[in-house]
């Protein structure tokens, strides 16, 4: 059997890739939601202040996962995630997988359950991420410490930046694509034809909105902080004009 799982903040465009997969016969779970997770979350939100447990935080941006991937999993973390995934984790498909944005605060563990999982990594320009409302953008939801702020967007590009660093700090495992919502969107078929070598399965093409790309252009209010520059650049996205940076850093 082969299982595989989405990595990516929440409103970074997951549901298309998790469509995707329930279109083209892979199992992934029940119920779902009509964003393509698997419900109900109260388990995983529960595992994710498990893991919190292990996170230091070494002030301003900056946080620690050195804990974490040592440490051994504990059993009531095991409990949690299992039940939630007791859909997935008891069917005889042969294709199988979930969804659900709260999987990266808990990507360490999760890889070290699953480590034959296929994982994909979802990534979306953080100026159009924070735009809508998502429960990861309180951190302390999932008792994860972080520079409290009156700034909604920048409560928001904080989440952006502690799942970015998360991610970047956990091992790659050896089943592992990386995606850009973009590239998806604007050049489908070939990253269609990209993730059905990745998974070894034909996939269906779900519709695509290519109005959903750069809808920061046209949002009012900050839609850029400084901290998340070098995860832009990283992931090709282009940085605001210095002006336009100052405005933003004095706005946060």
């Amino acid at each position: 059997m082969s299982l595989v799982t989405i990595i990516g903040r929440g409103h970074s465009g997951t549901r298309i890739i998790s469509h995707t997969l329930y279109a083209s016969g892979v199992y992934m779970g029940e119920p779902l939601n009509r964003s393509g997770d698997l419900v109900p979350p109260q388990a995983i939100y529960e595992a994710c202040r498990v893991f919190a447990r292990y996170i230091t935080w070494d002030g301003d941006l900056s946080w620690g996962w050195g804990a974490a991937q040592a440490a051994e999993i504990p059993a009531a973390f095991k409990d949690l995630l299992y039940a939630y995934l007791r859909s997935v984790l008891q069917s005889s498909a042969p294709y199988r997988g979930w969804k659900i944005p709260e999987t990266t605060l808990i990507l360490p563990w999760v890889l070290r359950l699953f480590p034959e999982i296929k994982a994909i990594y979802w990534v979306r320009n953080p100026r159009d991420c924070i735009l809508g409302r998502h429960v990861t953008d309180d951190l302390k939801r999932f008792r994860v410490p972080y520079p409290l702020t009156q700034d909604e967007r920048r409560r928001r590009a904080i989440s952006w930046k502690y799942q970015y660093d998360l991610v970047q700090a956990t091992p790659r495992p050896d089943q592992w694509i990386e995606m850009r919502f973009e590239d998806f969107v604007l050049r489908r078929d070939a990253e269609v034809a990209r993730l059905e070598e990745f998974l070894g399965i034909d996939l269906a093409r779900v519709p695509v909105r290519p109005e959903a790309v750069d809808r920061w252009r046209s949002a009012e209010g900050t839609t850029y902080y400084d901290f998340l520059a070098p995860a832009m650049a990283r992931y090709g996205y282009a940085r605001p004009t210095d002006v336009e940076a100052r405005l933003a850093f004095h706005a946060g």
